[in-house]
C-alpha cells in the first residue's frame, strides 16, 4: 500500500490523495451541473485505476530500443472492465485513458419491485472473463445489493479475479460486500458515514446517474 491510499483492512482501500479530494469536493457539491460532474468523475476514476491496477501481473518481453535490446514488460492477461449501467458508464471514458488494452463488458441491474432483489436486465459479458483481471465500476456503493449480485453474475460467468471502483461507499454496503464477497477487494474514494432512510449515502453526493445526465 503506498501513501496515497488508506485503509480499513486489506479488502478495503479508501484513497487517501490531495487531488482526488480535491475532485470531490467538486463531485459532492449540489451546484455542479451535468458537464462538470461527468468530466471530474471521469478524471477521478482515471487516478483511481493507476492504484487499482499496481497488482497486475506482467511477462516480461525483449524489444529493440532506438539504442539497444532491452527487457520490458507487458500486462499478463486480458483486462475487462465491467460497469453497471448506468452510471459506471460515467467512470469508463477515465478508465480507457489510462488503459486503453482493456476489454468493456455491461451489466445492467435493476430492483424487482415484487422481490426488492436486484435483478439485470441487460448482461453482455466477454465469454472469457478467467483469461485476466475484471474490474467492476459503479459510482454508489450504497446498500451493496447489487454489487453483490452484479459480483456473482461475473463468478459465474467465469471471473475468478476481482476487485471493484467505486466513488462513494457507505459502510452498510462495504460490509455486504464483504459478507458476500470476502475475496473481492473494494477501492473507493471515500468512505462515507451511513445511510439515510431513502438508501441514499450520507453525506454523499446524490443519485449519481441522474446527476451524471441532467435527470434530477
Amino acid at each position: 500500500m503506498t501513501n496515497n491510499q488508506s485503509s480499513t483492512n486489506e479488502r478495503v482501500i479508501v484513497f487517501d490523495h490531495p487531488l482526488i479530494a480535491h475532485k470531490m469536493t467538486t463531485i459532492r457539491d449540489q451546484t455542479t451541473t451535468h458537464r462538470p460532474f461527468r468530466a471530474v468523475l471521469s478524471q477521478i476514476a482515471g487516478l483511481m485505476v493507476y492504484e487499482v491496477t499496481r497488482s497486475f501481473k506482467t511477462n516480461p518481453v525483449e524489444i529493440k530500443t532506438p539504442i539497444t535490446t532491452t527487457t520490458a514488460h507487458h500486462l499478463a492477461g486480458t483486462i475487462t472492465i465491467v460497469p453497471v449501467l448506468r452510471a459506471g458508464l460515467g467512470m469508463i471514458d477515465g478508465i480507457l485513458e489510462v488503459m486503453p488494452e482493456a476489454r468493456v463488458g455491461h451489466l445492467g441491474m435493476a430492483r424487482d419491485e415484487s422481490t426488492l432483489e436486484p435483478v439485470a436486465y441487460l448482461n453482455k459479458l466477454p465469454k472469457d472473463l478467467s483469461a485476466g483481471p475484471v474490474i467492476l465500476v459503479d459510482p454508489m456503493l450504497a446498500t451493496g445489493g447489487s454489487a453483490s449480485a452484479a459480483i456473482s453474475m461475473l463468478k459465474d460467468a467465469g471471473a475468478s479475479d476481482l476487485r471493484m471502483i467505486c466513488l462513494v461507499a457507505a459502510p452498510e454496503g462495504v460490509e455486504r460486500l464483504q459478507l458476500d464477497h470476502p475475496d473481492v477487494t473494494i477501492y473507493a474514494a471515500a468512505l462515507d458515514d451511513h445511510l439515510n432512510e431513502k438508501g441514499y449515502i450520507v453525506p454523499g453526493l446524490g443519485d449519481a446517474g441522474d446527476r451524471m445526465y441532467g435527470t434530477v
